[in-house]
Order: C-alpha cells, then sequence, then structure tokens
C-alpha cells in the first residue's frame, strides 16, 4: 500500500482522508519528523494547497503529500474573510465568528450568502494535481449547535440548521471536504503520481 503524508497533524482530516482514499495509508508528518508550518502567503484557496503539498513532498524526498486549505467566503463583503478565514481576527473560534456576525448586524439574511471553499492538492514534489469543491449557505445571525469546529456554529444551510446543528453523518454527506477528497480520489486513479 502507498504511504501518502498528510500536510496537517489535525485527527479529524486525517480520518476522513483515510475513508476515502483507501488504497493509500496516511501518515502524519510527525510520523516522519516534519516539523514545519508552511506559510499560506497565495491569493486562492488552491494555491495554498499546492504550496503546502509541494513543500512537505519535496522535504519528504518526492514522497506523495497531500494538503488541504479551505474557508468561507461572505459574498456581501466581496469574499471576505476567504484565505484569511482562519487568519483574520486574533482570538478564539467564537469570537471571530461574533466578529463576522457583526460585521453583518442588520443586513438581510438573503444577503449573508456565503459559500465554504476547500482545495485539495497532491503532490510528489514535481507533479501536482489539485482539486476544489464548495457548499453554501448564509451566515446566521447568531452561533447556534455544538456539533461542530471553526465556523460551524455559524454556517447556516437552506433548511435554517447551521453546520454545527447537524449530525456527524449528515454533515460529512454535504461536506466540500469530503467531495473534495472523492475527487481527488478520481483524479489519483487517472494520472500516476
Amino acid at each position: 500500500m502507498r504511504k501518502i503524508i498528510m500536510a496537517s497533524n489535525n485527527e479529524g482530516k486525517i480520518k476522513e482522508a483515510q475513508k476515502i482514499l483507501k488504497e493509500y495509508k496516511i501518515i502524519t508528518m510527525s510520523e516522519l519528523n516534519i516539523n514545519v508550518d508552511v506559510e499560506e502567503d497565495k491569493e486562492t484557496f488552491a494555491e495554498n494547497a499546492v504550496l503546502k503539498a509541494e513543500t512537505i513532498s519535496k522535504i519528504a524526498n518526492g514522497m506523495l503529500c497531500i494538503a488541504d486549505d479551505s474557508g468561507i467566503e461572505v459574498e456581501y463583503l466581496n469574499g471576505f474573510p476567504g484565505v484569511k478565514t482562519k487568519r483574520w481576527f486574533d482570538g478564539t473560534d467564537r469570537q471571530r465568528n461574533l466578529a463576522l456576525i457583526e460585521k453583518l448586524n442588520s443586513i438581510p439574511k438573503e444577503n449573508r450568502k456565503v459559500k465554504f471553499t476547500t482545495a485539495i492538492a497532491v503532490s510528489n514534489g514535481k507533479d501536482t494535481i489539485v482539486v476544489t469543491d464548495f457548499m453554501e449557505g448564509y451566515i446566521s445571525n447568531e452561533p447556534r449547535g455544538d456539533n461542530g469546529f471553526g465556523f460551524d456554529e455559524i454556517f447556516e444551510l437552506e433548511d435554517g440548521r447551521t453546520l454545527a446543528e447537524l449530525n456527524q453523518e449528515e454533515k460529512n454527506s454535504i461536506s466540500s471536504r469530503k467531495k473534495a477528497l472523492e475527487k481527488m480520489s478520481l483524479e489519483l486513479k487517472k494520472y500516476e503520481l
């Protein structure tokens, strides 16, 4: 079974990737004593994912590496926070979510549209495949739900529930990361890296 490094030590991401990329053994950077924090300074999620995958693969002498970048883009705020989703506000997830809600104070629901994009790249240090997927919703008026992390508590779906109000199975079925991983699985079967 071929090994592929995950450019993350996030257990949830690793488990999800292992479930979908069954023909690979997903290993962590820490298992290879790679302790690098790649600065995500590109303009798009795809460019950041490619940068991470290529950088880690080169450090690991051309071993396959999978990396992702994701975030939310609020239509009313011209795509803000975008690639800076995790970095635009210095504080907890809850504080960042409340600050984003504040930016949309008194804006009606139909103008609070948000897109969550996930880009996933796989590289051998020379050749790279990248795929993206997304899901759409609205920024809620207040945080709701306990089943999630990040902005899940303020990402409202068409049915009025936030991602944090879904059970894990429901959330997984619509996850842009899951859909992007499924696309990547198909791409890896087409192209031999």
